[in-house]
C-alpha cells in the first residue's frame, strides 16, 4: 500500500507560500516530534531558502526524549536553524519561539520594524493550537483530525510581531513509503484515506522492535507477541474484538493500537531516527538508480 493524500487546499496554499515567501523574515515549521523527517515539507526548504528557521518539534511529550536530542543535534547543524522542542501542557515553552524569532531577525527586532514569520505544518501536528498559545486567545480552530485549517489568516501578536498561519501541508508525492505509514500512524493522513490494518501492522512491527516493552505495560498480554499480526490478534482478543467463530476483528484491534499511539496511552514513541531515515533513503536512491544519500533533509526536494 502507497498512502498518498492531497486535497485540492493543500495544491493552492503551496502555491501562495511560495508567493509570500520572498516578504518573509523567517520559517516557523511544526513538526511532530515522533517523526521529524517524515512531517518535514521537502519543497519548503528549497523555496525558503537561506532565511532562518525554527523547527519546532511538538508533541515532545509523546516522543522518545533520547531520539528528539537526536534529531536536535541533526537539524541544527544547518545554518540559521534553530530547534525547540514543545507540547501543550509547557505553553512557556511554546511562548520562547517569540524571543528565539527575534534572535533570528536581530536587524528587525533591534531596529523596532516588525517582523513577519510565516508557520507552516502538516496536519495535525499542532499548528492551530501552538499558534492559539502565542496569541493567547483562541484564533486558529484546533481538532484531532487533519486539514482543519484551509485558509490563510494574518495574526497580530503585538510588539510588532505578525504571524502568518497556513493550511496543513503535505506533499504530492510521499516518495518514501515508510513515511507515508508513520504519518497514517500518528494522525497526519485523514482515516479515510488508508486501510488501518496495514498502517497498525507498520506501527506494531516497529514498536516491537524497538520498545517491546511498552505493549505489554499496556496491554498485559499473556504470552509476548512475536511479530506484528500476533499483537493485533492479542489486543483483538484482550479487548474483544471478535467476529462471529470467535476470530479477531484485525480493523477493530488496529484502530485501538492507533487509538492508543495518538493519544500516548501506549508510551513515548519515535518512529524515526536520523540514522533510519538515511538508510531508507539511501536504499530509495539505490532503487531509483541514482546516487546514494547521505543528508536526509537535503533529499525529495521538488519546487
Amino acid at each position: 500500500m502507497h498512502i498518498q493524500w492531497f486535497p485540492g487546499h493543500m495544491h493552492k496554499a503551496g502555491k501562495e507560500i511560495k508567493a509570500i515567501l520572498p516578504d518573509i523574515d523567517l520559517v516557523i515549521e511544526i513538526l511532530d516530534a515522533r517523526l521529524p523527517y517524515s512531517s518535514e515539507n521537502p519543497a519548503l526548504k528549497a523555496l525558503r531558502g537561506n532565511k532562518p528557521c525554527i523547527k519546532v518539534l511538538n508533541k515532545n511529550d509523546l516522543a522518545d526524549p533520547d531520539v528528539t536530542l537526536l534529531w536536535q543535534q541533526y537539524f541544527e547543524r544547518e545554518h540559521n536553524v534553530k530547534t525547540l522542542p514543545v507540547s501543550l501542557y509547557q505553553p512557556e515553552k511554546i511562548k520562547q519561539i517569540i524571543q528565539l524569532s527575534q534572535k533570528l531577525a536581530p536587524n528587525k527586532a533591534i531596529s523596532g520594524r516588525r517582523i513577519q514569520a510565516l508557520v507552516t505544518g502538516i496536519p495535525n501536528a499542532g499548528k492551530s493550537s501552538v499558534i492559539n498559545v502565542l496569541a493567547g486567545r483562541v484564533i486558529a480552530k484546533t481538532g484531532n483530525e487533519p486539514a482543519i485549517t484551509k485558509r490563510q489568516q494574518r495574526i497580530d501578536l503585538g510588539n510588532n510581531f505578525t504571524l502568518l498561519d497556513t493550511p496543513g501541508l503535505l506533499w504530492a508525492n510521499i516518495r518514501n513509503h515508510n513515511s507515508g505509514f508513520r504519518l497514517a500512524i500518528t494522525g497526519a493522513i485523514k482515516d479515510t484515506a488508508f486501510y488501518h490494518d496495514e498502517v497498525a501492522l507498520f506501527a506494531a512491527r516497529y514498536i516491537l522492535s524497538q520498545y517491546p516493552g511498552l505493549l505489554n505495560s499496556r496491554y498485559n498480554f499473556k504470552q509476548i507477541p512475536t511479530n506484528a499480526d500476533e499483537v493485533l490478534s492479542f489486543l483483538g482478543t484482550n479487548r474483544g474484538c471478535l467476529r462471529s467463530g470467535g476470530l479477531v476483528d484485525m480493523d477493530k484491534a488496529a484502530k485501538i493500537l492507533l487509538s492508543d499511539i495518538r493519544t500516548g496511552k501506549l508510551g513515548r514513541i519515535s518512529f524515526e531516527t536520523p540514522d533510519m531515515v538515511t538508510t531508507e533513503l539511501n536504499e530509495l536512491a539505490l532503487l531509483q538508480n541514482s546516487e546514494p544519500i547521505n543528508n536526509p533533509s537535503s533529499t525529495i526536494i521538488s519546487g
